[in-house]
C-alpha cells in the first residue's frame, strides 16, 4: 500500500468481488481473474472468509501482482492486516467490522476505504466518517452472502434512497448483491435518485467467477455500463435522439409513425390479462402490427430477439415467471418494454408483484390510470376501486414527471386528458371519447397501441431516414400510440351505426385500420410543457 498522501483515482464501473468457491471445474483462480481483467474489470476486491491469514496474504499478493499489470487496484475485504501487509490499494468494510474512523487512522492517507450499506442511515454515516465509496445492497437475493435477515435486501428503491444521501458528497457508489448480466441494465437505470444521482459502478461476484467464459461475461457487463453511461445525459428512454418537442413536431411524428407501423409491421409480444387477449390482438392487427400472446418462460429468449415491442399487462396477475423472463430478455435485446400494472393499488399481492417485476427489468414505458400511477408514486391523492380510479390529481404533470424520473422511463397517465413525461417534458393529449371508457379493457388496448408504436419506432431506429423525427424516440412513440387510439375512438363514436359500447368496439377496430396520417395531423389536440 502506498504510503504517500496522493489518493488514487479509481474507475469503479465494473467491480469484481472474488469467490474462489464459485470457480467452474477446470478454471483456475488467476486465469479467471486475468480473463475478467481483459474483459473490462476495473477494480478487484479479494474476499476470503474461510482461509487462514497466511493463505489470504498469499492470494492477495498473487492478485495484486496480476492486477498491477492491468493498472487495476485491489481492495481487501475486511482484513486491514492483509491490506497493509500486501500493499493493496485499500479495504472494504462491513457494518460489523472495525469502525471506519479507526481504520482510517491505521491506514496511510492514500488508502481507499469502502463500506457496505443497506440503509440511508448507513450511507449518511459512511459519508460522515470519510468513506471513499459505498457498496449499496444487497440489490437482489444472492447465493454468495446470507441475506435472509429482514432488511438485508434493499432492492432498487433502497438503493435510490441511499444515492440521495450521497448527493454532493463526492462519495462513489456501486450496487452489489445479485447483480448480473441479465439485470444490470435495470440496476443501472433503476438505481438513480430523484434528482438524477446515479451509480458509479456495479459489483459482480458469481456472474463472472462462476462463468466458464469470464472474459465474455465481463465484456458484456463493461459494454452495458459504458453504453448506459454514455446515454445518461440523453435520458434513459430515448434509443437514439430526442426531438424538439412542439405541438407541430409531435403531431408530425405521430402522423409519420402511422405509416411506419404498417411498413415495418412490428411483432408485438403481449403477456396480457385473459379478459382482453382477443381484442388486443385485433387492435394490433388493425394498427398494422403482428400480435403474439406468449406467456411460457421458455419462449421468452427467442421472442425477445425479434424486433418489435413487448407489453406486460398483469391484469389477471398470472404467468409471473414469463413476465420476469420476458422483461429481462427484452432489456438484453434493447427491445422497448411497456408495463401496465393493472389495479396495482387494489391488493398487496399486486403491489408486491409490481415491485418484483420492476426490480428485475427496466421498463421503457409505465402506463396506468390515476389510481395505478398514484399507487406506484406512493400517493394517497387518488383512491382505487378495483382496477378503476376514484378522482384525479391536482397536479398531474408533476406526478408523471416525478415518477418518470424515479423509474427512468416514460410515464403515461391515462384519463380524459392523457399526460405523458420523460421526466422533463410533459405532453398533454386531449383526444378521445367518453364511450371508450365503457368497453372492457380500454386501458389495456391503449397499452397495446403504445407497444405497437414503440416497437415500430425502435425498428425505425435501426434504419434511420434522413430528417426523421421518430428514429427511436420513445416519448414520441408513446404520444403517437395514444393519439392513434384516441383519435380512432373519436371517429368511431361519430359513426351513425354506433349506438353504444356494443356497436362501438367493432367501429373502433375499423377506424384504427383506416387511420391515416392526415387524420392525425388534422385532429390531434396537443399541449407541451417543458422545464
Amino acid at each position: 500500500m502506498s504510503t504517500d498522501n496522493v489518493k488514487r483515482v479509481v474507475d469503479f464501473s465494473l467491480y469484481l468481488v472474488t469467490g474462489r468457491n464459485l470457480l467452474p471445474h477446470g478454471k483456475s483462480y488467476l486465469t479467471c481473474i486475468e480473463e475478467a481483467l481483459r474483459g473490462g474489470v476495473t477494480v478487484v476486491q479479494v474476499r476470503e472468509k474461510e482461509v487462514e491469514t497466511a493463505e489470504f496474504l498469499e492470494i492477495a499478493n498473487d492478485t495484486i501482482a496480476l492486477c498491477s499489470r492491468y493498472n487495476v487496484p485491489v481492495i481487501i475485504n475486511d482484513r486491514i492486516d492483509v491490506a497493509l501487509a500486501s500493499g493493496a490499494a485499500g479495504v472494504h468494510l462491513g457494518q460489523s467490522d472495525m469502525p471506519l474512523a479507526i481504520v482510517r487512522k491505521l491506514l496511510p492517507p492514500s488508502a481507499i476505504i469502502g463500506v457496505s450499506c443497506t440503509t440511508r442511515e448507513h450511507a449518511l454515516k459512511a459519508v460522515e466518517e470519510g468513506a471513499d465509496y459505498v457498496g449499496l445492497g444487497a440489490i437482489y437475493a444472492t447465493r454468495t452472502k446470507d441475506v435472509s435477515a429482514p432488511g438485508s435486501v434493499c432492492g432498487i428503491a433502497g438503493a435510490r434512497a441511499m444515492l440521495g444521501a450521497l448527493e454532493g458528497t463526492g462519495v462513489k457508489a456501486v450496487a452489489i448483491g445479485g447483480v448480473n448480466s441479465k439485470n444490470v441494465l435495470r440496476t443501472l437505470h433503476g438505481c438513480v435518485s430523484s434528482t438524477g444521482h446515479a451509480l458509479d459502478g456495479v459489483a459482480v461476484v458469481s456472474d463472472i467467477m462462476a462463468s466458464p467464459e469470464p472474459y465474455a461475461t465481463a465484456s458484456c457487463l463493461a459494454q452495458t455500463f459504458c453504453a448506459w453511461s454514455a446515454a445518461v445525459s440523453r435520458g434513459p428512454a430515448a434509443f437514439l435522439v430526442k426531438a424538439q418537442y412542439t405541438r407541430e413536431g409531435i403531431a408530425a411524428a405521430a402522423a409519420t409513425l402511422v405509416d411506419t407501423v404498417r411498413r415495418v409491421r412490428p411483432l408485438v409480444h403481449q403477456i396480457t390479462n385473459n379478459v382482453v387477449k382477443t381484442q388486443s390482438a385485433n387492435v394490433t392487427l388493425a394498427l398494422g402490427g403482428s400480435p403474439i400472446m406468449a406467456e411460457a418462460e421458455a419462449e421468452q429468449a427467442d421472442l425477445a430477439r425479434v424486433p418489435g415491442g413487448l407489453l406486460i399487462n398483469y391484469g389477471t396477475v398470472d404467468a409471473i415467471d414469463g413476465m420476469l423472463a420476458a422483461g429481462i430478455h427484452a432489456n438484453q435485446n434493447r427491445k422497448p418494454v411497456v408495463f401496465d400494472p393493472v389495479g396495482v393499488g387494489a391488493t398487496s399481492f399486486r403491489r408486491a408483484t409490481a415491485a418484483k417485476l420492476l426490480d428485475a427489468w427496466q421498463p421503457t414505458v409505465i402506463k396506468g390510470n390515476a389510481a395505478e400511477i398514484g399507487a406506484l408514486a406512493d400517493s394517497e391523492e387518488v383512491k382505487a376501486q378495483g382496477v378503476d380510479s376514484l378522482g384525479g390529481f391536482k397536479d398531474a404533470s408533476a406526478v408523471v414527471r416525478s415518477l418518470a424520473r424515479t423509474h427512468r422511463c416514460i410515464v403515461l397517465l391515462s384519463g380524459p386528458t392523457d399526460y405523458l413525461s420523460d421526466g422533463s417534458t410533459v405532453i398533454r393529449l386531449s383526444n378521445g371519447h367518453a364511450i371508450l371508457g365503457q368497453i372492457t379493457g380500454a386501458g389495456c388496448v391503449l397499452g397495446t397501441a403504445i407497444a405497437t408504436y414503440c416497437g415500430a419506432a425502435s425498428i425505425a431506429a435501426s434504419e434511420p431516414c434522413e430528417g426523421s423525427l421518430v428514429n427511436g424516440d420513445m416519448l414520441l412513440a408513446v404520444a403517437a400510440g395514444t393519439l392513434a387510439l384516441t383519435i380512432a375512438a373519436q371517429r368511431a363514436a361519430g359513426r351513425k351505426e354506433v349506438r353504444g359500447p356494443g356497436t362501438f368496439l367493432p367501429a373502433l377496430i375499423d377506424e384504427l385500420a383506416m387511420l391515416s396520417p392526415g387524420a392525425v395531423l388534422g385532429t390531434a389536440t396537443i399541449d407541451v410543457e417543458t422545464e
